[in-house]
């Protein structure tokens, strides 16, 4: 009997989903609550392949994306399938989840979805009004004090640049090294909806939410503009402000 010649292709996914009922996109030893575990599953469950998933990076639980990049292995040895048909089958699969596949395309055998990424963007969604949140309140963060934007916005420049970020770092950040460079910074408002949008190679744990804390803060007028300067050089996290909720970020798109 001859043998089966496999037939391995690498693929690329897009991903969107709502992070509000997942603990994070890693998969857990004590929970299939998961982003990677139910993609998984979802593959599993219509090729019988034990399929790997590896996205571009973490995100935590109850935190979104609009353009979370994956990659994985698919063995065509017994059926073949062209990349609609897996998109398709993923998704049915997924149709009891928040979480959807975009696109899939064929990827070089060398392609990973975190190694290769030279730039990742996230957003962070503020309602900024005393009343609370009627809808999406699972999606954005409310915040029922006076924010100024221009003065998050002249905190923001600070943070431009290559910078020893400890004073941002979880404690339990797995990173080699606290330095990181961040490409840009913007944030925009649009009647009480205010938007901060982050570019960067790549990103300690939770440096996102911390920043977005820190600059709360410094829009509340707690603390004037200048003090972000002295936190950076602190590289102590208890002098920055709080953790920002989870609920109001999204990790928005990457470029290879």
């Amino acid at each position: 009997m001859s043998e089966v010649t496999s037939k391995i292709q690498r693929y690329k996914c897009v991903i969107e989903y709502e992070g509000t009922h997942y603990f994070g996109w890693q998969k857990q030893a004590n929970t299939s609550e998961t982003i990677q575990t139910k993609i998984e599953t979802a593959l599993f469950n219509f090729s019988h392949q034990q399929i790997e998933i590896f996205g571009s990076g973490r995100t935590d639980a109850g935190v979104h994306a609009l353009g979370k990049v994956a990659h994985f292995d698919f063995d065509h040895s017994h059926q073949d399938y062209e990349p609609f048909k897996i998109l398709e089958a993923i998704n049915a699969h997924l149709r009891d989840t928040r979480i959807t596949v975009l696109a899939i395309e064929k990827a070089a055998p060398d392609f990973h979805a975190r190694f290769d990424a030279k730039q990742r963007s996230y957003d962070y969604h503020i309602l900024n009004r005393y009343a609370r949140p009627t809808f999406n309140k699972n999606i954005i963060t409310h915040v029922p004090y006076s924010l100024s934007l221009s003065k998050m916005q002249a905190a923001a420049e600070y943070l431009i640049g290559t910078h020893d970020l400890s004073s941002f770092r979880a404690r339990h950040c797995q990173a080699k090294s606290p330095v990181k460079s961040i490409d840009t910074i913007t944030i925009t408002q649009n009647g009480d909806h205010i938007v901060f949008h982050i570019s960067a190679k790549s990103f300690l744990h939770h440096q996102i939410r911390n920043m977005v804390g820190t600059l709360c803060h410094i829009g509340s007028n707690k603390w004037p503009v200048e003090k972000m300067s002295e936190i950076i050089a602190a590289r102590d996290r208890r002098v920055a402000g709080p953790t920002a909720p989870p609920n109001g970020l999204f990790f928005k798109e990457i470029i290879y």
